[in-house]
């Protein structure tokens, strides 16, 4: 047939609306809704079995006779869609010539509403799942930067540096041309590049004076200590190499491996002169912030040494230096 019509059932108010439809002259079919039980959708839906019309405008159940007037309709069908015992929409036929099918046609409507009706209730549970997802991965979100305020929180002196290194990270990311699905990773581990340092004694972490040797040995292993906490967490392990290498050099003089150059992850080479640049250009009790010129002059300084050469040129770029 060439005019058909799919209307999808809504659970909460027992209510056929229009779903989509094809073949027809007017807007007429679209506006129409019809509840479960009435006229010959809603009685195929509500009873499941194929239900027919022959002069569909003088049927006393086909409550669209205006619509069959304005197109000319004759004969019509509706067939329930249904899967797993559930009534999903109906499969409406609608015939501008009079039509006397056998039962062969009848089993090819009912098996095509069939198929239909699983298609919806896959599509259903595609988007369904969706969601789910999306609300899972939001809940991954919160409790992440629930991690890195809780960090910012212990060290009152570097209060907002986690947000603001992860903000120029990431667009830096972006400016290099990196795809999304690989800058949700770097993103993550910008927020808990410094995780580890949960496991530093406060009279370290805290301490307002020159940290002794020893004390550096504590302080410089809790690039380790985010590597222990974060690789059991199987949906954060893409996102470890900042927290891990965040602290290696380009020359190879860094920590906790002395990799270089190439040898360091990406997201670490990025992230390295970021956390530098927000460092010496924010307040500390032990001296004030660097002036932007002199901060400028101490990132190209380091650039092929301390830093990622290319790293530092995209970081020029998004502070607009370039």
């Amino acid at each position: 047939c060439r005019n058909s019509r799919v209307t999808a059932s809504r659970r909460r108010t027992a209510e056929l609306r229009h779903a989509g439809s094809r073949g027809f002259h007017t807007d007429v079919i679209e506006k129409t809704r019809v509840r479960l039980g009435e006229g010959y959708a809603g009685k195929a839906a509500h009873e499941r079995k194929t239900v027919m019309c022959h002069d569909a405008a003088i049927c006393p159940k086909f409550l669209r006779q205006e619509l069959a007037i304005r197109e000319g309709f004759v004969t019509y069908y509706a067939a329930p869609m249904v899967t797993k015992n559930r009534v999903v929409g109906v499969l409406e036929t609608f015939h501008r010539r009079k039509k006397d099918p056998d039962g062969e046609w009848v089993s090819a409507l009912e098996a095509l509403a069939t198929q239909a009706a699983i298609a919806i209730e896959n599509s259903e549970m595609f988007a369904d799942l969706e969601r789910r997802n999306m609300e899972l991965r939001l809940a991954y979100e919160a409790t992440i930067e629930g991690w890195s305020r809780a960090m910012d929180l212990r060290d009152k002196e570097t209060e907002g540096h986690t947000r603001r290194v992860t903000e120029l990270t990431v667009q830096m990311a972006r400016a290099m041309g990196l795809p999304e699905d690989r800058i949700v990773h770097i993103r993550r581990g910008a927020l808990l590049h410094d995780i580890g340092k949960l496991g530093v004694p406060d009279h370290i972490l805290l301490k307002t004076g020159p940290l002794t040797e020893e004390e550096w040995v504590i302080m410089r292993q809790h690039t380790t200590f985010a590597y222990e906490m974060l690789y059991p967490i199987e949906y954060l392990r893409p996102a470890i190499d900042i927290p891990y290498c965040h602290h290696e050099r380009w020359d190879g003089k860094g920590y906790p491996r002395g990799l270089k150059g190439r040898e360091i992850p990406l997201a670490a080479r990025l992230f390295a002169p970021v956390d530098v640049w927000d460092a010496v250009t924010s307040d500390r009790p032990y001296r004030p912030a660097w002036p932007r010129e002199k901060a400028i002059a101490a990132l190209r300084e380091g650039a092929g040494s301390h830093f990622d050469p290319e790293a530092v040129t995209f970081l020029l770029q998004v502070l607009g230096e370039t």
